[in-house]
Parts: C-alpha cells; structure tokens; sequence
C-alpha cells in the first residue's frame, strides 16, 4: 500500500526504483501475519534518530520470533545509500521490514533459518506546525502483553488501531484518545499523546501495553533540557478532559497539535510550539 510518491525498494541486496514486490503468497508473514516494521524520517537533510530505529526493528523482529539479518549499523548504511536518490528538501518516509518466509512443522512459529527484509522509502511531505487533530474516546483498547506482542512494532497490531481510528472517524474525529486494559489512557490510535496542565507536561508512563516511542523519548529529553518538569503518569481521561494542551507524538509527524477531545476544545498552546521547535533545533544539532 503506498501512501506517498516516488518509491525506492531496498530489496534482495540492492536499491530498486518503485514499489517492488518482496513477498510471495505462502510466505509465512503474507498468510500469518510475522511482520513488522519501523519508521524513520529524512526531513530538511536530516535523519534524525535513524540508528534507534534501525536498532528497533531488530529487536521488534526477535519479540515476534524472527531473526534479525541486517545489523544496526548496516541497515543505516543501507538506507543513507537509498536516500542519495532523493534531492535536498526531499521528506521521506523510510520503512525497514522483516517478515517471516517459512514456519516449523506445524506452520504457526516462524522459522529461523530464514526472514524477509525490505526497505521502503517513499515521499511523504510534513505537516505544516498548525495541523491539528481531534480525539474521541473509543470501546476499543490496547492489547497486554499476555494476548498480544505490544512490545513489538508489528504489523498484527494495526487492525485494532483501524477499528479505533475508523470508529473515532464515523464520530467526526481524526483520531481517538486509547486506554490501556485498565481503563488508564495509553496513547492515540497511531501515536503517543503528551497533555500540558499549568506549565507541566504529562505522558502516560510505559506499562507495557503500547510502544514507548523513540521520538516521545526524544521529546521529554528535550523537554527536560529546557527546564520543563515532565511526568511519566498514569492518566485518565477526565485529565485529558482538564489539560491545557494535548499533542500527539510519533515519528511520521513528530509533533501533531490537538485542539479537542470530544467537547473539550484545546488552543495550540506555547509548550506544544515549544516541543516542535525543541525537536527541530535538536535534529539540526545532529546533522
């Protein structure tokens, strides 16, 4: 599925111009679904954090019992290969992929001895700093540990985060407001959320039940530099209800402002600015 233009596949050993076809019909991944995948970003000539996310795939890949067979170190190498393709002010989507071939006598667990891997890369603009979005709250949760692999970044996952964004949908929201199995607010249906309330920033704290994301990490590091006190929390809904901002944090965007959640209605607030120009100064430095 592409949601962005002008394709390259990093496929059996080499760069390929498109969207390559990498998987056949019996493969393991095709009809059990043994995938996962990571996502970076090249935006303004910067790759930021690119080396966590190669790293978290290798280890999304042994959480779903798959062998990693591309080192950290390498796949970065792979994809700044891929990247050249693409001019200066290109933003790209980069998509590292394994999935598994063959299973053990019974079919179900994914054999070792051999695992797909792919790279995509594909065209994606970011968002301008004012596109915001609005939350629902939704009846269905994030999966534990015991039921599901929550601390992988797996393909198997995302059709209960499509029923959480196409029920938020048919309300008239972009995206929904989650609890854990709990009833404790876990993240959004596609990223981790940050709430503001009296200067102070809260995110719930990583319980095993959604991914602690790289980029909210990045966030409440550079938050923290600039002399913001950061909670790792639990938090209800009736917290969100009374926040001063919300933002949503993930890789695609970085940084998604929210401005309501059901009847609530949030400003784009200083510290979400704040965390937005935090990132990007901080991604510059890497460079």
């Amino acid at each position: 599925m592409a949601t962005g233009t002008n394709i390259r596949t990093y496929f059996n050993g080499t760069w390929h111009d498109g969207d390559v076809p990498v998987m056949q019909a019996a493969d393991h991944g095709a009809w059990l679904g043994s995938t996962v995948f990571d996502g970076a970003r090249l935006f303004n000539g910067m790759t930021p954090d690119l080396d966590l996310h190669c790293a978290r795939i290798n280890r999304s890949a042994k959480a779903l019992m798959l062998t990693p067979t591309v080192g950290d170190a390498e796949m970065v190498e792979i994809v700044e290969e891929g990247l050249k393709a693409y001019g200066p002010d290109a933003a790209v989507y980069i998509r590292p992929m394994y999935w598994g071939i063959d299973g053990d006598p019974s079919a179900i667990i994914p054999s070792p001895d051999q695992t797909g891997f792919a790279i995509s890369l594909e065209e994606i603009p970011m968002p301008p700093a004012d596109a915001g979005a609005t939350l629902t709250r939704t009846r269905f949760r994030r999966p534990v540990l015991e039921n599901a692999v929550c601390n992988a970044k797996a393909g198997c996952l995302y059709p209960n985060n499509a029923r959480m964004l196409a029920e938020a949908r048919s309300k008239g929201f972009s995206n929904a407001l989650v609890s854990d199995a709990m009833g404790n607010v876990a993240e959004s249906a596609t990223a981790n959320v940050f709430m503001v309330k009296d200067g102070e920033v809260f995110t719930p704290i990583a319980n095993g039940t959604f991914l602690s994301g790289i980029t909210r990490a990045r966030h409440i590091k550079n938050l923290r530099a600039d002399g913001f006190t950061v909670h790792e929390a639990v938090l209800s809904f009736e917290d969100f209800h009374a926040a001063d901002e919300v933002f949503l944090s993930g890789n695609l965007t970085k940084v998604t402002p929210v401005t309501g959640f059901d009847d609530t209605q949030y400003q784009i607030g200083p510290v979400t600015r704040r965390a937005r120009e935090l990132y990007w100064d901080w991604a510059a430095s890497t460079r």
